[in-house]
């Protein structure tokens, strides 16, 4: 079928719909969003946590206490399971809406012709039938019948497997039941345009695209990020750790002479205390916490492993433009050849006096043909910030593109692309071809006769001021000639710009915040390398012109890659780098023992995000390419925003070593104190539904909190932590150890004091088990920092621990005093000066850990640097 008939059928034209047809058309094809993973009802999550060996366990202990009679303890055991279940389907829940909610705060937009105006449109608003514009580096928002193509091609791998790119051609017709693959005329949701233009009509969207098709069969499909399934297999060891331990204990009371039935509902209780089960929900949980602050800062996280790695980063190779500046170009200088220089001013003024505007009236009328963008009538600017530069800097001296095109037709045009490095366009002026050509000095230079050494040097000195330096030429051609790139040869240079883009304001704090950190700021660019070098010193990155690595440079050590490795170590600053050397320069990197972040925003730069370890695309003025390659998108495109994130990923790394040294310390103290009885020869310190109680009460609420901690001051200075360091590492263990003996060795020593008091074991147990609350309430307060004095984080950076401390500790007394609560748990009402003992004998854990953090402070102060 024929484009124009397309169109008829679609009921649209070439000019685009109206606002009316768009509302008529949302409300009967819907957004134009893609079926996503179906988020859990709370029923399905509640239903999930009954999946679980320790579950299983409890619901068999329900069933055996019915039948000794025990009706009073199978019910507690029941509201137990049923309670856990509850906690664990709302953590989990909120982690899950938390991720989900993800993919609305990305932005996806698109290039449309609404009401005859070329307009810039949120991609979910499309409706069949609404022409939309292509270019390099688009993902393509919904299925479009091409109408017109320049020299488009596009990956379809996504839908085809092949990784061939695709030529595309919209005056093509396909023949009835062709392939997805050979399907030239179209133009698939979902896959990228590599390079070219063109335009086409929606055709289908949201579910009925082919990729729609595909994500419907996919929404159903899970998958856990690599920390949590590393954090699930540690679990999985500490379970056997905790049932040998357990199997253990058992047998010993089996061969003492103890009651099986005691020993079966002791032994279950403890493991289901003491094995962190939930662990992989509290790391979610904290991850999704970081989710949201990061969010808030402006960076969000596509891959959820980002969120801890991104704090791991130990160097930033950042793009220029639009991220350590405001990518605002604006044309602050001329150089015409013959004739000098010209500054500007913002509103393109002339400040000397032996130039007047009209002198620069042709570069200002080739620089707007050879452009592709529009500043629009009511609408944002649509276009690359340096066509934009052109167009505004034509308007002043009143030329504007469209009147120059209708009175000089496009005959045809050579798009930009990054490897090229140049634009061109045809336009017909009476019976001669009007050559207009913009790009960079080089590129331009080789297709123009004569002036090359001046030119040079005019650059030189604009690049040392800090300009991005563009060339501008002209040539004539007759209306027989090749529209291609054999015409451009014998221009003539009309002239150059020297372009400024403002660092932005907090740029150069931001950069000292990243050192500080002990993170590596590179700087990777396409510009002149004196522009990076003068930017690269505004920023206070230590390189001069000297240290500046260039293209040429990098193309010449290709062939020595030990070389090339010694040479990206030392160096800072890289400039007039190809897309393919980023690529080179962080695999370098990478080989050299960093943990690399790379920023971009284009196509070009989509090799290297997605081959760091931490790909961060820009999200307003990044390309849907970049978008994809990466784990991060910083929604304001700010280098400021990126240390943001590194901090936020340092916290969630700091929040989850703290949540698993909470759990495993209390694991470990509730293992101590049977064994230290056991070896004592005590009494049994708890009976089963007291285990489950302390469980419920402490470890299920605690750990939230723990995932809630702002930062510590000196997290940043710090620096990342090492690649191979593990999770579980030694001070972990030291310190979750000395927590859970110190625990267990007091808790079983005031048991054993207490019944050598004349205390019934009932009333032992009853103040055994507030100890055991108050041990927990205490501890939360040491595991909010492995380094700094519990003295010295304040309470109002986190008032959730104070809160959950106060509510676990009210919800225990209170549980004291409720009739038949009281009963099935076998604890009692307690004297005040027997609470103020339990607390004082709790506090000593306190003194114990701070000893503990000074001499280790000590050694790491003391250890050789």
């Amino acid at each position: 079928m024929r484009g124009e008939e397309v169109l008829a059928r679609a009921e649209s034209r070439r000019s685009g719909l109206s606002g009316d047809e768009v509302r008529v058309r949302q409300a009967r094809f819907g957004l134009n969003t893609l079926p996503s993973r179906k988020v859990s009802s709370w029923a399905a999550l509640f239903a999930r946590q009954f999946v679980n060996p320790l579950i299983a366990l409890l619901l068999a202990a329900t069933a055996v206490s019915a039948v000794l009679g025990e009706t009073l303890d199978a019910i507690f055991i029941l509201a137990v399971i049923f309670i856990n279940a509850a906690l664990g389907a709302i953590q989990e829940g909120k982690a899950e809406r938390g991720a989900a909610a993800l993919d609305r705060l990305v932005r996806q937009d698109a290039v449309a012709w609404r009401n005859g105006e070329r307009r810039r449109v949120d991609a979910t608003d499309l409706v069949p039938g609404d022409i939309v514009e292509l270019e390099s580096g688009v993902l393509v928002p919904a299925d479009l019948r091409l109408l017109e193509t320049s020299g488009i091609s596009a990956d379809e791998s996504l839908l085809t497997g092949e990784s061939l790119a695709v030529e595309k051609n919209g005056a093509t017709i396909l023949a009835e039941g062709a392939s997805l693959g050979d399907r030239v005329n179209l133009a698939h949701a979902g896959s990228m345009i590599l390079r070219g233009r063109g335009f086409g009509v929606v055709v289908a969207t949201g579910r009925e695209t082919e990729i729609g098709r595909i994500a419907a069969s996919l929404t159903d499909i899970e998958s856990a990020p690599p920390l949590v399934l590393r954090l699930r297999r540690f679990s999985a060891t500490a379970g056997i750790v905790v049932v040998t331990a357990v199997l253990v204990f058992a047998a010993v009371q089996l061969w003492l002479g103890a009651p099986l039935a005691e020993i079966f509902f002791v032994s279950v209780a403890l493991a289901v205390s003491a094995i962190p089960e939930g662990l992989p929900i509290a790391i979610t949980v904290a991850l999704a916490v970081a989710v949201r602050r990061m969010a808030r800062r402006n960076v969000i996280v596509r891959a959820l492993p980002a969120v801890e790695g991104l704090g791991a980063r130990s160097l930033i190779a950042s793009d220029k433009t639009g991220t350590l500046t405001l990518n605002r170009l604006t044309i602050a200088t001329v150089w015409l050849p013959g004739q000098g220089r010209v500054d500007l001013t913002t509103t393109a003024a002339v400040r000397g006096d032996d130039l007047t505007p009209e002198a620069l009236g042709e570069l200002a009328t080739v620089g707007a043909l050879c452009n592709e963008a529009s500043l629009g009538e009511g609408e944002a600017a649509v276009g690359d910030t340096v066509d934009l530069a052109f167009l505004a800097f034509a308007e002043t001296l009143g030329r504007r593109r469209e009147e120059l095109v209708r009175s000089e037709p496009v005959a045809s045009a050579i798009a930009y692309e990054p490897e090229n490095r140049f634009g061109a366009t045809f336009t017909y002026r009476g019976d001669r071809i009007r050559i207009s050509v913009k790009g960079a000095l080089e590129t331009v230079l080789a297709m123009c006769e004569g002036g090359a050494a001046p030119a040079q040097d005019a650059a030189e000195q604009l690049a040392g001021e800090g300009h991005r330096v563009l060339a501008v030429a002209e040539g004539w051609a007759g209306t027989g000639a090749a529209l291609d790139r054999s015409a451009l040869r014998g221009l003539t240079l009309i002239g150059l710009v020297g372009l400024i883009d403002p660092l932005r304001p907090e740029a150069r704090d931001a950069v000292r915040q990243a050192q500080d950190a002990g993170v590596r700021v590179c700087m990777v660019t396409g510009d002149h390398p004196k522009t990076a070098a003068a930017i690269a010193e505004q920023l206070g990155i230590p390189a001069g012109p000297e240290d500046v690595v260039s293209g040429q440079e990098i193309a010449r050590l290709a062939a020595d890659p030990a070389a090339f490795r010694a040479l990206v170590a030392r160096r800072r600053v890289f400039a007039r780098v190809e897309p393919l050397q980023k690529l080179s320069i962080v695999e370098a990197l990478r080989e050299a023992g960093h943990f690399v972040a790379v920023t971009g925003d284009g196509v070009n730069d989509a090799p290297a995000l997605a081959a760091a370890h931490i790909g961060v695309a820009m999200g307003r003025s990044g390309t849907d390419v970049a978008r994809r390659a990466a784990d991060l998108i910083v929604t304001d495109d700010n280098f400021a925003s990126i240390v943001a994130g590194i901090e936020e990923g340092r916290i969630a790394y700091a929040n989850i070593r703290k949540v698993i040294a909470f759990l495993i310390s209390s694991s470990a103290a509730e293992i101590g104190i049977f064994f230290l009885c056991l070896l004592a020869g005590l009494p049994l310190p708890f009976v089963a539904v007291q285990l489950l109680w302390l469980n419920l009460v402490t470890d299920s609420v605690q750990h939230v909190a723990l995932s809630m901690e702002r930062g510590e001051p000196d997290l940043l200075s710090r620096g990342p932590r090492a690649p191979s360091e593990p999770l579980f590492d030694r001070r972990m263990i030291e310190q979750t150890g000395l927590a859970g003996l110190t625990m267990a060795g007091l808790g079983a020593g005031y048991f054993g004091w207490l019944l050598a008091q004349g205390r019934s074991i009932g009333e032992a147990r009853n103040l055994l088990l507030l100890l055991m609350v108050c041990f927990q309430n205490v501890h939360v307060f040491n595991c909010r920092s492995e380094r700094r004095s519990a003295f010295h984080q304040p309470l109002r950076s986190n008032l959730w621990i104070p809160a959950v401390v106060v509510l676990t500790q009210g919800i225990h007394i209170g549980a004291m005093h409720v009739p038949v609560l009281n009963e099935v748990l076998r604890i009692a009402p307690v004297a005040w000066s027997e609470w103020v003992q339990v607390a004082g004998i709790s506090l000593l854990l306190i003194p114990t850990m701070e000893v503990y953090k000074s001499l280790k402070a000590g050694r790491l102060s003391s250890a050789p640097q």
